[in-house]
């Protein structure tokens, strides 16, 4: 394919290369760097999912990715100045912002109007008028508000710069303004945080989010560009990556969120350098196996149930045997010995299946046993699915409790579901951790002990 591309493109990239050297553009594309756009708030779910975007886009080219990021509302005018080649920052695609031409759109979301629970919300848009209300300058937001506009002239805002929309509905919760402007996305994610965060109205149609590109961009990158996403729609490439980046936005309720933000502030810290200890040694994130062991006991270390699963990790008897753990309600003992169950569960899978649906499987054959997901992959590729995807797999997991289909499998029995439940709450509990804790963990090698490792190099070898 690449020798196709290079030969229908060889007039053109000449012609870019004289405008690179007049102009200081970019060399074209297909001379093996691609030049790509970003959301600014780089661990954002937005950010990454646009980020393996353009990356398997950047396959599909066969050339190196570069990313660089620029402040939404100066988006148009740097792809003019042709600094990149395209923009994926989930571009409204109705808008014609500054005649840029688009890639097929990949995403519907909803437009809104998001305010403070303690305050009368408008009933329309006019009602606005009299709220202290604002949108990121430069966002869809603003431009749906500008077509809103059109029809109604007295409609106002505050166009605010250098500020994400998670800020900006920070200062919504807080009080310092009434209203928001944000997209259903980022209210969902904000939820987690702010309780008090409502949603008032709908501004506009809602927007179909692509790629941006030069007005004058090359039409051989855009054809690709079209080509790119007709496959990735038609193989189920697209809805895994959704799935994968969004698809767990609802599963905690309000009560569950602001109990999570309580504990971080006031329970985590006093184990959070465990769990710093024991991602030393297996090579996890710390807030990951901090989410996971949140969602088994809320952090306490003498938890317990029915079936006698204990712990901070609520280790059965078998797991706490098979990993030399000799007291199941020591917190150290248990955050470690979860750690590296976690890590050899990981280390059990397929070498072809790849991260962060590695991680999700692992999870859940932490909840029902590693048999019980190799069921459940069974299902999946039975129905004709990709047994290596998580967003596949959880289809089908939650019908090892039907005896139409447990009774065809090995393990038999299980609560597939349950599992289902527990990883997608311990994605949402880790997005939060990211956000709460940013940055690397810091660690005083001089202070570790090693003790339980060696169980877990037994196991892996």
């Amino acid at each position: 394919m690449r020798n196709s591309i290079w030969r229908s493109r060889a007039a053109f990239a000449g012609l870019s290369l004289l405008l690179s050297a007049c102009n200081q553009q970019l060399p074209a594309w297909d001379a093996g760097k691609l030049v790509v756009i970003m959301p600014e708030t780089a661990q954002s779910a937005r950010a990454q999912f646009e980020r393996e975007l353009a990356q398997l886009f950047a396959e599909q080219l066969q050339v190196t990715l570069e990313t660089i990021t620029i402040p939404q509302d100066e988006t148009a005018s740097a792809l003019q100045r042709h600094q990149a080649h395209l923009a994926a920052v989930s571009l409204r695609r109705e808008t014609d912002m500054a005649a840029l031409q688009f890639a097929p759109s990949y995403q519907n979301v909803r437009e809104l109007v998001v305010c403070n629970h303690d305050h009368p919300p408008p009933r329309k848009l006019a009602d606005l008028s009299a709220k202290r209300f604002a949108a990121v300058a430069g966002s869809d937001q603003e431009a749906t508000l500008r077509e809103a506009r059109e029809n109604m002239p007295s409609l106002q805002w505050q166009a605010r710069q250098n500020l994400t929309q998670a800020e900006l509905l920070a200062e919504v919760a807080a009080g310092a303004l009434d209203c928001a402007a944000v997209n259903e996305l980022q209210l969902a994610d904000a939820h987690n945080y702010h309780p008090n965060l409502i949603e008032a109205l709908e501004i506009a149609t809602p927007s179909r989010l692509a790629w941006g590109f030069p007005g004058d961009a090359d039409p051989e990158l855009l054809s690709q560009a079209r080509i790119f996403f007709t496959r990735i729609r038609q193989d189920g490439t697209l809805n895994r990556l959704l799935d994968r980046y969004y698809g767990h936005n609802h599963r905690l309720d309000k009560m569950d969120a602001a109990a999570f933000i309580a504990n971080v502030k006031t329970t985590l810290p006093h184990y959070r350098r465990l769990f710093e200890e024991a991602a030393s040694i297996t090579g996890e994130d710390w807030r990951l196996l901090a989410a996971l062991a949140y969602q088994e006991s809320q952090w306490d270390p003498l938890a317990s149930s029915p079936t006698n699963v204990r712990g901070m990790m609520m280790l059965t008897e078998d797991t706490a045997d098979r990993m030399s753990v000799s007291n199941r309600l020591d917190a150290r003992e248990s955050i470690l010995a979860g750690a590296q169950y976690l890590a050899l569960l990981k280390k059990q899978m397929p070498e072809r299946i790849p991260e962060p649906d590695r991680t999700w499987m692992a999870l859940a054959a932490y909840n029902q046993g590693y048999g019980h997901l190799e069921d459940a992959r069974i299902l999946t590729l039975r129905a004709g699915l990709d047994p290596d995807s998580w967003s596949d797999i959880k289809k089908w997991m939650p019908k090892l409790n039907q005896p139409g289909y447990y009774e065809t499998l090995k393990r038999g029995y299980a609560r597939g579901g349950e599992a289902v439940i527990l990883v997608e709450s311990i994605r949402n509990y880790y997005d939060m951790l990211k956000r709460l804790e940013p940055g690397p963990a810091s660690i005083d090698s001089e202070s570790i002990s090693y003790r339980l490792i060696k169980p877990l190099k037994r196991l892996l070898r």
